[in-house]
């Protein structure tokens, strides 16, 4: 079964392409097929997910996964959230993974409480119409270093400290971080609800 991937993102379609090819599901990106993105005009993640799974299942007449995820700070009452990819901007700086971090450790310093969440909600929908989308969302709980460290990933990655694991999301080998993070457990939660609802095998 082809799914399109309401994302243009590399790195996203990259990590979810493995998850989802033992159902034998082939993803293809948006864009690929000349589908525009969607507005993300709301406040919460599992609302911009609809839409935009939903613009991407009507664009491509093919059924759609969507995934919205980010940086939810407890100091900050939850923001960055779905603001996530353009943090930085607010600041002045221009859009990217290298300012959103410079730019979030200027605004945590002298700030005490480092809690933070990488939240991933994915949405996956079999028509525009699909009364009943189907929804995983992941969530992982760690702290804000303050300093980068490590070299993979992306985004956040670098200063997304894992008290289980010792080491930030940017310090682990690529399978490593699949297991653990936000986006692995919503993609593992959803292939799940894949084979219940749309492929009708068991666990």
């Amino acid at each position: 079964m082809k799914l399109v991937l309401a994302s243009n993102n590399a790195g996203k379609l990259a990590e979810l392409s493995a998850l989802f090819a033992p159902l034998g599901m082939e993803l293809v990106t948006q864009s690929s097929l000349g589908v525009p993105e969607a507005e993300e005009p709301f406040h919460t993640f599992i609302e911009n997910a609809l839409a935009k799974a939903r613009h991407a299942a009507r664009c491509s007449g093919l059924p759609s996964l969507a995934d919205d995820a980010g940086l939810c700070v407890e100091a900050f009452g939850g923001q960055p959230g779905v603001q996530t990819a353009h943090y930085a901007t607010q600041f002045g700086y221009s859009k990217g993974d290298d300012t959103n971090v410079r730019a979030l450790l200027e605004q945590m310093q002298g700030i005490s409480n480092r809690r933070a969440a990488m939240v991933s909600t994915l949405v996956a929908m079999r028509r525009a119409d699909d009364p009943e989308p189907l929804v995983a969302v992941g969530r992982v709980q760690g702290l804000i270093t303050t300093e980068p460290i490590g070299s993979n990933g992306f985004g956040f990655d670098p200063v997304m400290w894992l008290p289980d694991l010792g080491q930030t999301f940017a310090q682990l080998p690529a399978d490593v971080k699949h297991a653990h993070s936000h986006r692995g457990q919503a993609s593992v939660r959803m292939v799940q609800l894949m084979r219940e609802h749309w492929l009708h095998q068991g666990h």
